[in-house]
């Protein structure tokens, strides 16, 4: 296969590497994002830059084992980025798109214009009739690339990528098939479009958020005595699922694993809030739905030290906000168990409106209760 030189009339050029362009591929692996998401050597050394651009993409080339491009600013002659496509096997008829962007160029959506282009070119002229794209979970700005270019992701796969220093870790794994790249992006995902406002939050958590008297954070280990005794408090079993002798090994795994992946995963975001020593004083978090991305859940428990201080209140009120403002939510639900007088508080003072009673709408330890239900819509947060 010869190598190739794509226009795409927006500024980009991309081309088969050649050994003057060494330097700059160098200089743009030292970034550490680049290291993070991808598996490029670290420490990333000039031979390493070398090999890649020089015997490794004449082999490839030769091969058809892939198709290692280039992303250059048609103007200046800038490297860009590192496009094309890896693990290509012309005989099935698949490929896998591979992207990192340069630090410098980052911004300009140079992933999404390259690999449109490379998709349009794999499709239209080696005749190949699928695209992947993986992404290690928590990458969300490669998923929101692919997305753009037209890539369905319809969940992730365990071990699904190396990981470095050994190992797998859990990966996207998106598909695209002949007719469905996108020259324009989706309205869901196009730029300052919620999906793109949604991947921006879900990427960079925030460190802490106002809530009245209280902050947001994240849980930290030193909060584990605070999540052991409100999951141990009766107040908190009679009215949650959470499990009955709950143990610090539990509440160190919740702390640890719970939240972060929900943050990862992209399917919401947990808080802890903290009174006005940090002390922990509970926790919120908003799950979206799988099946509706613009509606979320929100669930709430508080410490048995911090009720009746409207803590919990303060709390629930600025994780909405954030849900609304942040995660491009459209609509919060809130459900507690018929009787939970104290959560509904809570979620009225918030300006959740009460819809009625689900019959056997909750699971508690095996059993279904009945459960009140309530919606919580951008303008109504009080």
């Amino acid at each position: 296969m010869d190598p190739i030189e794509l226009a795409t009339g927006d500024g980009l050029v991309l081309r088969a590497w050649q050994p003057e362009d060494a330097d700059d591929v160098f200089r743009a692996c030292q970034d550490p994002l680049i290291q993070r998401w991808t598996m490029v050597p670290v420490p990333y050394l000039r031979e390493h830059a070398a090999d890649f651009t020089g015997a490794l993409t004449r082999a490839a080339w030769a091969g058809e084992t892939s198709a290692p491009l280039g992303v250059f600013d048609a103007h200046t002659g800038d490297l860009l980025a590192s496009g094309g496509l890896v693990a290509l096997d012309r005989a099935r008829g698949d490929a896998e798109v591979g992207t990192w962007v340069a630090p410098w160029a980052r911004g300009r959506r140079v992933a999404e214009r390259a690999g449109r282009a490379v998709a349009h070119w794999a499709f239209e002229v080696l005749g190949l009739r699928r695209l992947i794209w993986r992404a290690e979970i928590g990458n969300h700005a490669s998923k929101l690339s692919a997305e753009r270019i037209g890539f369905t992701f319809d969940g992730y796969v365990r071990a699904a990528l190396p990981a470095r220093g050994g190992g797998f870790v859990d990966g996207w794994h998106g598909v695209l098939l002949p007719g469905e790249v996108c020259d324009t992006p989706p309205a869901w995902v196009a730029p300052g479009g919620p999906g793109a406002r949604r991947a921006q939050a879900l990427s960079h958590p925030p460190i802490r958020l106002p809530a009245g008297p209280c902050t947001l954070r994240a849980l930290r280990d030193e909060d584990l005595d605070g999540v052991v005794a409100t999951f141990r408090d009766p107040g908190t079993i009679q009215w949650t699922s959470i499990p009955l002798d709950y143990r610090p090994e539990q509440g160190r795994d919740f702390i640890r694993h719970a939240y972060p992946a929900m943050w990862l995963r992209g399917t919401g975001a947990g808080f802890a809030f903290a009174d006005g020593d940090d002390r922990f004083a509970g926790t919120v978090d908003l799950r979206i739905s799988a099946l509706d991305p613009v509606t979320g859940e929100v669930g709430y428990s508080a410490a048995p030290w911090a009720r009746g201080k409207g803590y919990t209140t303060e709390a629930v009120r600025a994780a909405c906000a954030f849900g609304f403002e942040r995660l491009a939510l459209g609509r919060i639900v809130w459900r507690a168990h018929v009787g939970n007088d104290a959560s509904r508080r809570v979620a009225e003072k918030v300006g959740f409106v009460v819809e009625g009673v689900q019959r056997d709408s909750c699971v508690q330890r095996g059993e279904r209760v009945d459960g009140w239900v309530a919606t919580l819509l951008p303008g109504d947060l009080t």
